[in-house]
């Protein structure tokens, strides 16, 4: 019996000791394949030991991570979310919390952005001092806003090129640029080994032609007598500027040994012949991954994706110069840390010699290798720039080539969805942006269409182009007369109407558009306009402040029609003598033709009349004073006007009969040369003589409010006590600059970067000139434009004092200046 269980004990023991030994060996070639970038192999090892290991739970979860690690290096994010998330179910995210962050990395990567913000959240709970979540939530968040507004750049899958293989960074193969050579593993190829790093077949160069209706031929293999494809893998290739030599990556790979790449350089002979490809000397090291050529167009350049010792972390750009003598390169040089960083990039192309586009997945991205661009300025390149979506989207996105003959349009390859296998060929384009402009002129007092209106554009660019109304009033400019990154000016006119203008501009707008615009133009009047609003004090000349605003109208009339000369003419009331009201009046037309000159109105153009009071109103519409209704025709004359109920009513139809009228003498002025505008008050305010006070009223915030006068414009502001700046709303401020009251001097800093296209810059702050509260005057005040602020101006003590000393009553809501 002693004899059998030592028997059955050595036995067991032998069993469990070739298990082990079974286990090691496997799990020993799987550590050293990963070691040496075998994934593919690593993997198959790895799922051997993972069999063999039972009741070492430490060792099979060690190895289901490595399991993890290899989809994610062979760029299978889909197994690799699969097995993260068994991952983050086990106990070993609490020893390895990088788990819970590479799980959400592989959700990021199939485009679950949401998932994502959810695991990185759950590895902040883990590892709160690890800023990464952070960043690639912001990231993810990022990614959704591009996908809800893409760039212009339209995207199309090239099927007829692509397999169900890899097939990826293409390049322009002719200069006509019909043809290109594109890397791929599909069935075709030369060699028959598979690539321990992918699992995938070995790599060639394929070249694919359109033909004359613009589809694509099968493609072949750019040679096949092994001279540029061999064995060994091929492929991510760059042609010089005359496509005469091609420079291409080579790879070898051999089972369990860490194998490198090569730059290489062949000629073109013809057809499918080239010359033997010559390595480009980067480094004595055949270990070293050196690949991904991009030549500059004299060849004297070639930025390359390499892993050398020197860089920033994974794969960096480098670049080699050519030497003036000897036909051989410089040492290698880092592109520097503006474009790499502690991740790849990989897959560059040079466009003009001075600008690189890239592939990294260091640089924020939407998820796997992202396409980004800089531009070398100085010697130095540029931060750079997200190509977006749909250029970009959640997985890999590489190998980007432009069309030197259509500047925005060319080839790139992703392995995103709605392909048709792994990494596929894309074509991607910017549409062209065209533009029309086109509307309808009508009567405003018909509502009908005017044939024959004269409409003239006049463009920034320096162009302008006509048209005539036909018999609907309709008008067109067309794609070639309305162009991108310009401001037109529409002026529209016809004899017997006022002239009108617009503008509409294609700054800043990039899709097509058809830009709608309709004109209402009104007829010159035969009989006098009366100017609305413009009302005087009893026996006063003074033109009023808070009438001013009333001429803003008539000002744009005359600024919009430059021949056309007036007729000022101004009446007053009966109470008083003939002579003394003809002065007052022609003293009142004279108040309006000074402050039409002092925004700069040609002195030619107005011709001030006073009336007296021989020329009583008549009523052109129904209006109420004083609870009194005056009717349309109505002739204010001293016979109606003895004939009203009581003295109130009386004094409103006296102030009525006060006004101010203009009328078209003529429209043959030839404009002189345009004066600037440097619109200013300079008709003294009409105030009470006693006392230096202004009224105000609360506010619902119990800020006091009072009226005051900004270069001459009526407005209004708010005082709190507690307030130490002095700040303007954003749409206020607008319109002072839409109305000429401020320009781009009075600006302080670069005002281009302040002003935009119906916008200013929060918290910029313009200077104004002048600034009435009552009769009190400061000049060159300070004010900060606020977008949040909900009134026109607000101020405090500190801007109130510049205006005087002050006191406030509150009982009659006064505040007194000394």
């Amino acid at each position: 019996m002693r004899q059998i269980l030592t028997f059955l004990i050595i036995f067991i023991l032998t069993i469990s000791f070739s298990q082990l030994s079974a286990q090691n060996k496997h799990t020993k070639i799987a550590d050293n394949s990963f070691a040496d970038q075998q994934y593919a192999l690593a993997l198959e090892k790895y799922k051997k030991a993972y069999s063999k290991v039972k009741s070492n739970r430490e060792e099979r979860d060690r190895i289901s991570f490595q399991m993890a690690e290899c989809y994610r290096l062979m760029n299978n994010s889909k197994r690799a979310e699969i097995h993260y998330k068994r991952m983050t179910n086990k106990r070993y995210k609490d020893k390895n919390p990088k788990i819970v962050l590479y799980y959400a990395d592989a959700l990021r990567r199939n485009g679950k952005y949401e998932e994502a913000v959810e695991q990185y959240n759950a590895y902040k709970e883990l590892e709160p001092a690890d800023t990464m979540a952070d960043i690639r939530i912001e990231q993810c968040s990022m990614a959704l806003e591009w996908m809800e507004n893409p760039s212009n750049y339209t995207v199309e899958f090239q099927k007829k090129v692509s397999s169900r293989d890899d097939d990826y960074s293409p390049s322009y193969a002719d200069k006509n640029y019909n043809s290109i050579i594109f890397t791929s593993n599909r069935d075709a190829v030369t060699g028959k080994y598979t690539d321990q790093w992918t699992g995938m077949k070995f790599t060639d160069l394929f070249y694919a032609r359109k033909d004359r209706k613009g589809d694509w031929n099968n493609p072949i293999l750019i040679d096949q007598d092994k001279t540029v494809n061999t064995e060994a893998n091929e492929g991510v290739s760059d042609f010089n500027k005359r496509f005469t030599y091609l420079y291409f990556t080579r790879c070898w790979s051999e089972e369990r040994k860490k194998n490198g790449c090569a730059i290489y350089k062949t000629n073109r002979i013809g057809g499918s012949t080239w010359g033997d490809p010559m390595m480009i000397e980067i480094t004595k090291d055949s270990s070293a991954v050196n690949g991904h050529p991009a030549v500059s167009s004299d060849e004297k350049l070639i930025v390359f994706s390499s892993d050398r010792p020197g860089g920033m972390g994974g794969k960096d750009l480098w670049k080699i110069m050519k030497k003036s003598k000897g036909g051989g390169f410089t040492r290698p040089i880092n592109l520097g840390p503006v474009i790499n960083t502690a991740g790849d990039e990989m897959f560059p192309f040079l466009r003009n010699d001075s600008t690189v586009y890239f592939a990294s997945d260091g640089h924020p991205g939407m998820g796997g290798l992202d396409i980004f661009v800089s531009v070398e300025a100085d010697e130095k390149w540029g931060e750079p720039v997200n190509m977006k979506y749909p250029i970009n989207s959640h997985a890999d996105d590489l190998g980007i080539v432009f069309n030197m003959l259509e500047p925005e349009e060319g080839f790139f390859s992703s392995n995103r969805p709605g392909g048709r296998g792994k990494d596929d060929i894309y074509s991607f384009i910017i549409p062209p942006v065209y533009f029309t402009l086109e509307g309808y002129v009508t009567d405003d007092l018909t509502l009908q269409p005017i044939q024959g209106a004269h409409i003239e554009i006049v463009g920034t660019n320096g162009k302008t182009a006509t048209f005539n109304t036909d018999e609907r009033g309709h008008y067109s400019f067309n794609k070639n007369q309305i162009l991108p990154h310009t401001t037109y000016e529409i002026l529209i006119s016809k004899e017997d109407y006022f002239n009108d203008k617009a503008t509409e501009t294609t700054v800043g707008i990039e899709a097509s558009k058809d830009f709608i615009r309709d004109f209402v133009l009104m007829p010159i009047p035969k009989k006098p306009v009366v100017l609305p609003d413009i009302l005087y004090d009893l026996a006063k000349w003074d033109l009023k402040p808070q009438f001013k605003d009333s001429l803003q109208g008539l000002i744009a009339t005359l600024d919009a029609n430059e021949t056309i000369v007036i007729e000022l003419a101004s009446h007053t009331d009966s109470r008083d003598s003939d002579e003394r009201n003809d002065i007052l009046s022609q003293r009142r037309a004279q108040s309006v033709v000074e402050y039409l000159i002092s925004r700069g109105i040609d002195p030619d153009r107005l011709v001030a009349k006073g009336y007296g009071e021989r020329v009583p109103r008549t009523l052109n519409h129904d209006m109420t004073k004083e609870g009194y209704a005056f009717v349309t025709g109505m002739v204010l004359d001293d016979t109606l006007v003895n004939s009203l109920p009581n003295t109130t009513v009386k004094e409103a139809a006296h102030q009525l009969n006060r006004r101010t009228e203009f009328s078209i003498l003529r429209n043959d002025f030839i404009p002189k040369k345009r004066v600037t505008r440097r619109p200013g008050p300079k008709i003294e305010i009409v105030v009470e003589p006693d006392e230096n006070s202004i009224d105000y009223t609360l506010t619902k915030n119990d800020y006091m409010e009072a009226p005051c006068y900004v270069n001459g414009i009526t407005m209004s502001f708010q005082y709190d006590p507690r307030e130490r700046e002095f700040y303007i709303k954003t749409s206020e401020a607008l319109r002072l600059l839409r109305d000429g009251v401020i320009d781009r001097n009075d600006f302080e800093g670069d005002a281009t970067q302040l002003i935009g296209e119906g916008t200013i810059a929060d918290k910029a702050v313009f200077n104004i000139r002048e600034m009435r509260i009552g009769r009190n005057i400061a000049r060159d005040l300070k004010v900060t434009v606020n977008r949040k602020l909900q009134n026109p101006l607000f101020f405090g003590p500190n801007t109130l004092r510049k205006f005087g000393e002050y006191s406030v009553d509150t009982a009659d809501k006064k505040i007194i200046f000394e």
